[in-house]
């Protein structure tokens, strides 16, 4: 399975009303964290009701919570967007 489906899968807890995922390693090859994958980095852009309640701390902690350690781990960079 694409990472990009396991990342909208996984966010799919937050019943959110809006979600993009966008992969951007294209523009970070050669960088530093590119393993080669083309799925080292990636943007979240994300309105949740379930989010609208917490801290910008809390918001991205129950979006990395919800990501899971497998999903987190394979990611070098994770840019989140929330609406």
């Amino acid at each position: 399975m694409a990472l990009e489906t396991e990342i909208r899968d996984a966010l799919g807890s937050l019943s959110p009303e809006h979600l993009e995922v966008i992969n951007e390693s294209a523009l970070h090859a050669g960088h530093s964290g590119d393993d080669g994958s083309g799925e080292s980095h990636w943007r979240i852009v994300v309105k949740a009701a379930a989010l609208d309640d917490m801290s910008r701390v809390g918001r991205h902690r129950a979006i990395h919570t919800a990501l899971g350690q497998d999903i987190i781990g394979r990611i070098h960079a994770l840019a989140i967007d929330i609406q």
